[in-house]
């Protein structure tokens, strides 16, 4: 049974999921965040963006992080992903903790464990469908055969086998949000991040969406971290975590 979700499918947990001491035994943590907060600002014009939040997400799991805007969400993915660090706790991802890594060696982390989808896509126009999808295997110096093979296979696996040859600007929003998360997976992260990927589209579109992540989580054995606001994706989750004034509020 995936952890965090109640017997007979009743739906997703309302809570931080957390190992209780001398419980049965869970999925082994991808995410462990211990006692994160983050201040921007000092003195008198310190703004706490997250105030003592601690979650931890298993392996193989699609998570939910949901709130208003400046709760906090975006401010815990840049942490979680290394691209900001805390001002007080810790967090580990995949086994290292990210907190306690240098500046170099959490850009390799990203690069080999962590890969980030946004609502604004990314995508560069004058490259193809394929090509943006293998950008993360060029950087990584990936053959040319088992570049396209692994290429081939992501735009199969979103449902735009047919589109490789396409430019963003020939794609529908949902299309060209299939081609972000194509991109993500093709390193083979470990970790997808996603902010707000959703928030570009519309009702339709963003369920298709996040079930596609639903989908790929299952597929792929990556576990997702997704900011969304649109409560009814957050039923599709495994865990929902809430930010409220930047602590974890229950549901």
């Amino acid at each position: 049974m995936t952890a965090g979700v109640p017997p007979g499918g009743a739906g997703p947990a309302r809570v931080p999921v957390l190992p209780e001491p001398g419980g049965g035994p869970a999925a082994p943590a991808m995410i462990d965040a211990r006692g994160l907060s983050r201040t921007f600002g000092h003195g008198d014009t310190a703004v706490p963006a997250l105030r003592g939040v601690s979650f931890t997400v298993p392996q193989g799991q699609l998570a939910a992080l949901c709130g208003r805007s400046g709760s906090g969400k975006t401010t815990l993915l840049n942490i979680v992903g290394g691209l900001d660090i805390p001002t007080a706790g810790t967090v580990t991802v995949a086994g290292q903790e990210v907190t306690g890594l240098s500046e170099r060696e959490r850009t390799v982390l990203r690069r080999t464990d962590i890969a980030f989808i946004f609502q604004s896509f990314g995508l560069i126009p004058m490259l193809s469908a394929a090509e943006n999808v293998g950008i993360p295997l060029r950087i990584t110096g990936t053959s040319r055969r088992e570049r396209d093979e692994r290429v081939a296979l992501m735009l199969a696996l979103v449902g735009l086998a047919d589109a490789a040859q396409q430019r963003p600007n020939e794609l529908s929003g949902g299309q060209q949000q299939r081609v972000a998360i194509a991109r993500a997976l093709a390193g083979r992260p470990r970790l997808l991040i996603a902010d707000e990927p959703t928030g570009q589209l519309d009702s339709e579109t963003g369920q298709q969406i996040m079930r596609l992540l639903q989908a790929v989580v299952r597929s792929e054995g990556v576990t997702a971290l997704v900011a969304t606001h649109d409560e009814q994706l957050m039923d599709l989750a495994g865990t929902v975590l809430r930010l409220d004034d930047g602590a974890l509020a229950p549901a």
